[in-house]
């Protein structure tokens, strides 16, 4: 099917922005709408200009036979300030403490909009990582780790308390839990990440890190290295934190329970 030159820029851009981190060959696109590639080259240049206008984010182009396009997504720091301000007032709602002090979280991490959308800031944070693998901590962080790999084009990889019979053989660590100072076992995996990888770590709340520690450990047992941490929210508390190197969207510095009152602001991603 012929495309008039608005049809292809509309479905390029759908297509680009539907496949993130993925190079493009020219000739897919000379294929697909039955046009020159010197027609695709302005196409392009228009659909560049519009995302950098936009600052939605950016194409990059490799020269060659085997070169094309790839759409970087990007997000800007004053669209994501606005969006962790907005989340940081969600998360100041009092009903969401629960006794003993925890917080209730699967509203966000439930909402599929602000789950897309944290997985774009996170993308944009790590867009020039090298990114091979994004791996979390089974159950709550799988929704945000995959929001983060689909901007990111990689595999994600899920590591688990209990072995289940359906993944195979697997390597399993000891780690300390940070909060609770007990012996905990997490393992992923032989087939889930391939050894050499540069992983990104993601997680939904942080209190002393030793979840997050014992991934590290997981990741350097597959012969890996992190090449990031990302937490959605981090709870600030006496105890040093084991993990020094993170980046975190928004950080709880105050919960009261007999007062109903939570203090968040944003955290340390800028």
């Amino acid at each position: 099917m012929k495309f008039r030159r608005s049809g292809r820029l509309v479905d390029m851009t759908h297509y680009l922005m539907d496949n993130p981190h993925r190079q493009v060959p020219l000739t897919y696109f000379s294929e697909r709408y039955h046009a020159a590639k010197s027609s695709i080259s302005e196409d392009l240049s228009i659909v560049k200009e519009m995302f950098e206008a936009k600052q939605i984010g950016t194409l990059e182009t490799a020269a060659g036979a085997t070169g094309g396009v790839t759409f970087i997504p990007r997000v800007d720091k004053s669209e994501a300030t606005t969006f962790l301000n907005g989340l940081c007032e969600r998360l100041e709602d009092p009903e969401r403490i629960l006794p003993g002090g925890y917080l209730y979280m699967m509203d966000i991490i439930g909402d599929p909009s602000l789950v897309q959308s944290i997985g774009r800031i996170f993308a944009s944070r790590y867009r020039d990582g090298e990114v091979d693998a994004v791996m979390t901590m089974a159950t709550k962080g799988i929704p945000l780790a995959y929001a983060v790999a689909a901007q990111l084009n990689v595999p994600v990889s899920i590591v688990r308390h209990e072995h289940r019979i359906t993944e195979g053989s697997i390597v399993s660590i000891n780690y300390v839990s940070g909060s609770k100072k007990r012996i905990q076992t997490m393992s992923l995996a032989r087939r889930s990440l391939k050894p050499q990888s540069n992983v990104l770590i993601i997680d939904d709340f942080m209190k002393a890190g030793g979840t997050i520690r014992g991934m590290m450990e997981l990741v350097s047992e597959f012969q890996s290295t992190v090449a990031g941490i990302g937490v959605l929210t981090e709870a600030i508390h006496d105890e040093e934190p084991l993990v020094d190197d993170y980046v975190s969207l928004t950080k709880i510095s105050q919960v009261n329970a007999k007062e109903k009152t939570i203090k968040a602001e944003i955290g340390n991603i800028f």
